[in-house]
């Protein structure tokens, strides 16, 4: 008898998602299939010494991923976790915005069983859909012994969700964890671990998590907005923004986070408004090296779209 259990939640994304003309990998509707099906389609998973559960938290095209179901995914990854007989969790998820909601759930949550979320760069009607494959190998970490926190499995690549980015457009290998490196590998249903589980500081992000998923009423996220620093830039889009209410910048700058003087002046004069700024970089290997005098405060190595999610729960976590 299976006496412990891995928890499978679906999201939604392309791995869920069908196409009228059998092998069309591009004109297809993503989350059309059910974490159920999408499980059940699987016979190999049957095979695991755990038991398998599914549940379906969303069904969305993870471009359109909102607060609202990041709020529901943290509760029930939170409700999950705490249970003695669960091993671990896997979440399907498009690739659009993975690396966001995989930032997102280790800050909050660090949780200490492992949470692995997967995906797909193709339907599941291609010839040769590949979700299938990444939803074996999630489960083969999930199933890890001393495995913890929250990770990203693709194409048989491990990565922390501190470090993954999606860096193309097509192909099936479709992340890295720039110059940091994957976690490890899954091969033949066995991870080769390379570096350590993520774990996140306990701070703020937990602070955060009590107001955004656990408290009585549902306040609104914190206006946080990404510009980035190119030829020419000025500081007008900065300006609108800044009117129309914006509590937090993340630039994501050139090179060491360079900024045009304009730019920065915008970045400078906002910041002495009272909007937080936070300097990251467009670059994907490498982070912002601060130096002495800096006046903007640097992302801490985060990529822009995780500097914003970490500056939104450092405005959650301080507001009163």
């Amino acid at each position: 008898m299976k006496n412990k259990k891995i928890v499978i939640l679906g999201t939604g994304g392309t791995i869920a998602g069908t196409s009228a003309q059998v092998g069309d990998n591009l004109g297809y509707t993503a989350a059309q299939i059910r974490i159920c099906e999408l499980v059940s389609a699987l016979p190999a998973l049957a095979n695991s010494r755990f038991e398998l559960f599914s549940e379906q938290v969303a069904q969305v095209d993870s471009k359109d991923m909102d607060f609202g179901i990041w709020r529901a995914l943290a509760q029930r990854v939170a409700h999950w976790v705490a249970q003695p007989d669960v091993q671990g969790m896997v979440i399907t998820h498009g690739t659009d915005t993975l690396e966001e909601s995989a930032f997102f759930l280790q800050a909050v949550l660090d949780p200490a069983k492992p949470v692995v979320l997967t995906c797909a760069m193709r339907p599941a009607t291609a010839l040769a859909p590949d979700g299938p494959q990444n939803m074996l190998d999630a489960v083969a970490v999930a199933s890890h012994t001393g495995a913890r926190g929250v990770v990203a499995v693709c194409a048989g690549v491990v990565h922390s969700a501190f470090d993954v980015q999606k860096v193309h457009t097509y192909r099936l290998d479709a992340f890295s964890s720039g110059d940091a490196g994957p976690l490890g590998h899954v091969e033949e249903g066995r991870l080769r671990l390379l570096r350590n589980w993520p774990s996140a500081p306990v701070g703020q992000a937990q602070e955060a998590i009590k107001k955004i998923a656990f408290g009585a009423d549902a306040r609104p996220w914190p206006r946080v907005d990404i510009v980035m620093n190119y030829v020419g830039a000025d500081g007008r889009a900065v300006r609108a923004l800044v009117a129309d209410g914006v509590q937090g910048l993340v630039v994501a700058g050139t090179g060491n986070g360079s900024l045009h003087h304009a730019l920065e002046a915008a970045l400078l004069e906002a910041q002495a408004a009272g909007v937080r700024v936070v300097r990251a970089t467009r670059c994907l290997n490498g982070r912002v090296l601060p130096k002495p005098g800096d006046v903007l405060a640097d992302s801490q190595g985060l990529s822009p779209v995780k500097a914003r999610v970490a500056l939104m729960l450092a405005l959650m976590a301080n507001d009163d």
